[in-house]
């Protein structure tokens, strides 16, 4: 296409030669079809084409920007790469956008046509126009992203790529795909078939371009595995505890349905974690998930659980996330247990309360100690070691020998006192409810249960020093082994170890048929059924005090590593269940029987499609369900809201809210960003001038009726 020039117009004229290492038929195109893209868009040039130099001729911004133009699209070719039709199009208005000079963030066409995400079966995916490369660009640089534009313009396609990349690199270990199914109303029981044949028609979006990035062989697996999961954004939310289930606080155990934002709760590290969301769920299914120990809690199928196999230790790969549905009919591998569950990683760090005796002593008293209240308090060991220890620690207390084994716990007395004074032992079991208990009724009174770790190890000493003892096995760690015929006290041990970062295994030896026992060449029968406790604590927890079972016991090794495994799940009936979310860096937090469990989202790559049709709570509760090392990518279209009448789309006001805040970025892309057929483009454009005439009218009608308003 020619122009003559006319004296008005002053021309310019550029010349450039294709160097031959690339044929003109890749630069001009199949019968030239990219030299008539260029003549059409620039109809007043004049452009020349003789072997292998061009020559454009006119306007000296249009010849600029050819130039421009054809050393961009040399670049492409450098690479590989092939130029289309529609490359060559994008890269006119990418030129066009940015004038004659360069791209202030140093974006060019090349770089934009260049950018590759992922490749499968022989097609690459990257970036079609440069709001599309920012688009991309702000996924990789925070941790949030907002991708809003209308239809075909790639959004929710290029944060999918984005997520399988970043998968293969490890970078995250699951990929979360969520859409709001409004067109069910959130309510997809009624639908028949399975769940995931439930939400195929809300997904199908995702599906389709998870079979485009991934060998469709593979999607199966990695959904089984969880590698992969899809669901309705109802779902998300559903990671839940019955409301009655305890949750372990600095005030002890609370009820997880009493919690409150800004409370606190323990964390696997034993320290305090702030309470960031609760999410009531209503009526849920609830399982009972049992540890080996006999620890159990109860939550939903969706509930999460960080676990690992042996596999998983083996080969040093991290801990997983699984939901206890996943877990369900998977539990044993070869006859053995296949998930293990974390511990805590340090004691529980609750604050001291004062305690009417040391700690140490009642630990010693408990085990050994006479609290009938029948005669003065007394003692029995064969250990003459913990007599004068008990006696260090129980000020104005002497332990006075009696006969072979036995002891008594007298009041010194000082000159002047009168006889009717209390015995300090006798009180400070009044005290703690302990005055009057025998050895199948004796426990551990609450304000040790729930003291400072130290307090916690101390008491835990003193009964082991009396009742327990390490057990050595050729070749194995040592564990130790504690009996007492009170099954309160039983309980209160397995919570002292447990709270410690331990673990406990409970077993009964019934009384009746038992061999007597033998005192002074005399039968003594049993009365109680003996619980024996099977304890193994973390390293750095020393079990003894008295000298000789702590080195015994140090000698073999300590107590080598606890485990905890899954040992099943059942189903526990329906409940009112909540979520909560907590701000600890694994999200963990000490629920009934110290078992750690969380319900956010770590690691993970998770993306919120057509957020338009989120509700305010619904794009709250999503946001917050971020864990640590994740993503989020949330894509919508804010002109096809299909939520019910005066519901407020959560992607329109989350804009208001977020904008500006460090680490949520906010991309719009528009209609010359729309990657579908170019008539989609067309009709985006026509929609909204058809909505800015129909917003011009209303202002007009409502001026209008103002004014007659006024004169009336």
């Amino acid at each position: 296409m020619t122009q003559t020039p006319t004296q008005h117009q002053p021309q310019a004229r550029a010349h450039f030669v294709v160097p031959a290492k690339h044929p003109m038929v890749t630069v001009l195109g199949s019968g030239d079809a990219l030299l008539r893209v260029i003549e059409t868009a620039f109809p007043a040039a004049d452009i020349h084409v003789r072997g292998n130099e061009i020559s454009a001729t006119g306007k000296p911004k249009d010849v600029a920007l050819i130039q421009r133009l054809f050393d961009e699209m040399l670049l492409v070719l450098r690479t590989g790469q092939p130029m289309t039709e529609d490359g060559v199009e994008r890269s006119i208005a990418m030129l066009r956008a940015n004038g004659n000079a360069a791209d202030p963030e140093g974006e060019t066409p090349a770089q934009v046509l260049t950018q590759n995400i992922l490749s499968n079966r022989g097609r690459t995916i990257r970036p079609m126009t440069l709001n599309q490369k920012r688009y991309v660009d702000a996924i990789d640089k925070n941790t949030i992203v907002f991708g809003i534009g209308p239809a075909g313009t790639g959004k929710t396609y290029l944060a999918m790529a984005k997520a399988i990349q970043a998968l293969q690199a490890k970078q995250v270990s699951r990929i979360i795909l969520t859409r709001p199914a409004v067109e069910a109303g959130e309510r997809l029981g009624f639908l028949p078939g399975t769940l995931f044949e439930k939400i195929d028609p809300y997904l199908r979006p995702l599906v389709d371009a998870l079979h485009d990035m991934i060998d469709p062989d593979t999607i199966p697996r990695l959904m089984a595995s969880g590698t992969i999961e899809v669901a309705p954004l109802a779902y998300m939310r559903g990671r839940a505890q019955p409301v009655t289930t305890n949750v372990l606080t600095p005030d002890g155990f609370r009820p997880i349905g009493g919690l409150a934002v800004g409370d606190l709760v323990i964390g696997s590290n034993g320290e305090p974690t702030v309470v960031l969301g609760v999410y009531p769920q209503g009526e849920k299914d609830i399982y009972r998930l049992t540890a080996q120990d006999g620890s159990s809690t109860r939550c939903c199928g969706d509930h999460l659980w960080t676990v690992r196999t042996a596999s998983d230790r083996r080969r040093g790969k991290p801990w997983r996330v699984l939901e206890t549905k996943e877990m369900i009919g998977k539990l044993r591998a070869a006859h053995a247990r296949r998930y293990e569950l974390p511990l805590l990683s340090g004691p529980v760090c609750l604050p001291e309360r004062d305690v009417p005796m040391d700690a140490y002593a009642l630990g010693l008293l408990l085990g050994d100690g006479c609290l009938t209240g029948r005669t003065t308090p007394a003692f029995a060991t064969a250990d003459p070691e913990l007599a004068s220890a008990l006696e260090v620690v129980l000020p104005g207390v002497q332990v006075r020998w009696k006969s072979r084994v036995d002891y008594t716990l007298s009041r010194v007395k000082a000159p002047g006192d009168v006889m009717t004074l209390e015995n300090p032992v006798t009180g400070a079991l009044r005290a703690l409810g302990l005055f009057g208990t025998r050895s199948h009724t004796k426990f551990v009174p609450d304000v040790y249960l729930h003291n400072s770790a130290e307090v916690r190890l101390s008491l835990l000493q003193g009964l082991l020093d009396a009742d327990g003892g390490p057990v050595t096995q050729a070749g194995r760690t040592c564990r130790i082994q504690y009996t007492t015929t009170s099954a309160a006290l039983r309980d209160g041990v397995i919570a002292l170890v447990q709270s410690l970062g331990g673990v406990a295994y409970s077993r009964r030896r019934v009384a009746e048929g038992r061999t007597p026992g033998k005192a002074n060449g005399r039968d003594v029968h049993h009365r109680n059924d003996a619980h024996v406790l099977d304890i193994r604590l973390p390293d750095g927890v020393e079990p003894f005090r008295l000298v000789r079972k702590l080195e015994k016991y140090r000698a073999a090794g300590g107590g080598g590593r606890p485990m905890r495994f899954v040992d099943s799940i059942e189903p526990a009936g329906r409940e009112e269940a909540v979520c909560i979310q907590v701000a600890a860096v694994d999200s963990l937090y000490v629920t009934e029987n110290y078992l750690l469990t969380h319900n956010t989202l770590n690691d993970a790559f998770i993306i919120l499609d057509e957020a338009q049709n989120t509700s305010a709570e619904q794009m709250k509760m999503f946001l917050t369900r971020l864990g640590f090392e994740s993503k989020m990518v949330i894509t919508g279209d804010v002109t096809q809201v299909d939520l019910p009448n005066g519901t407020k789309s959560g992607l329109r006001q989350v804009q208001d809210i977020l904008e500006g805040v460090e680490d949520v970025h906010f991309s719009r892309l528009t209609s010359t960003d729309v990657v579908r057929h170019k008539l989609v483009g067309r009709i985006v454009d026509a929609y909204e001038r058809f909505d800015d005439g129909n917003a011009d009218q209303q202002a007009g009608r409502s001026a209008a009726n103002g004014g007659r308003a006024r004169t009336s």
